[in-house]
């Protein structure tokens, strides 16, 4: 097997993002039980380590895939042990995506394994390495989503309720952005192994301006309008409703005024 290659250290578990884990734990049990004095802390703790978490897993479905692609260096650039601090870009992959969730509530696209592709044989290991960190997000958002979808809500405190929908939004957010077929972003790179390579030359130098194109297309009122239409439309498949995500970006953001619906739903 390739991963037989490894060294035992190259796999082991990071105390950082164990750390991360626990975090998320303990902050979950606080909003679950309403345990913490201000319950909008909690959940901005809760959010942000699950947040973070997820941004972990990843950039690790990038690396484990890779990692059976051929590209046996993953495991000692600390790829594979999920610890945030050994990524390429650490700034880019979990400094930015957490301001953006603070400042507007939208899951940015990380970026930041560096993948050695000249170690990787096929089309199609290349396509499903970029592929495999958006569907960590898809499956992140999904088991967020699990008590909605299998309706098994009942006995769920409502602070816990909208912090998993609102969780969920920042998945199915980055999801939608990372799979976009733009330079830079994870969707262009799933399609960019069968394009002539006469195109992929001339595209290479706008990779980097990727995700700022997107951003800036974002502010444009009608797209803004429409991306968000396709995303509360994915949340209702999953069972959430527009009122429990925006509660949840209520509590989120303790620090502004509260929507006074969510605080009467509270209050019950």
């Amino acid at each position: 097997m390739t991963s037989a290659t490894l060294r035992t250290s190259d796999r082991r578990i990071s105390p950082v993002f164990l750390g991360i884990a626990a975090i998320t734990a303990v902050t979950g049990w606080a909003v679950w039980t309403g345990f913490a004095n201000g319950q909008g802390i909690a959940v901005f703790l809760f959010v942000t380590a699950a947040w973070i978490v997820s941004l972990c897993l990843h950039e690790y479905a990038h690396a484990r895939t890779a990692l059976h692609g051929g590209d046996l260096t993953v495991g000692a650039k600390g790829y594979l042990t999920l610890n945030p601090l050994k990524y390429t870009h650490a700034v880019l992959s979990i400094v930015l995506p957490v301001l953006f969730v603070i400042m507007g509530g939208l899951g940015l696209p990380g970026g930041a394994v560096f993948i050695e592709r000249h170690r990787i044989r096929g089309r199609w290991k290349h396509s499903l390495i970029s592929a495999a960190g958006p569907l960590a997000n898809v499956l992140f958002a999904v088991v967020c989503t699990a008590p909605f979808w299998l309706d098994a809500l009942d006995g769920v405190p409502l602070g816990f309720r909208f912090a998993l929908a609102f969780l969920a939004l920042l998945q199915v957010t980055a999801a939608i952005l990372n799979f976009l077929p733009v330079p830079g972003l994870d969707g262009y790179g799933v399609i960019e192994p069968w394009l002539p390579y006469g195109v992929r030359r001339q595209v290479e130098p706008f990779a980097p301006f990727g995700l700022v194109a997107v951003f800036a297309v974002l502010w444009i009122p009608g797209v803004n309008h429409v991306f968000f239409d396709v995303v509360f439309a994915l949340m209702d498949g999953l069972g959430v409703s527009r009122a429990e995500v925006a509660c949840g970006q209520d509590l989120y953001r303790f620090w502004t005024e509260q929507y006074p619906e969510c605080t009467a739903l509270l209050a019950r």
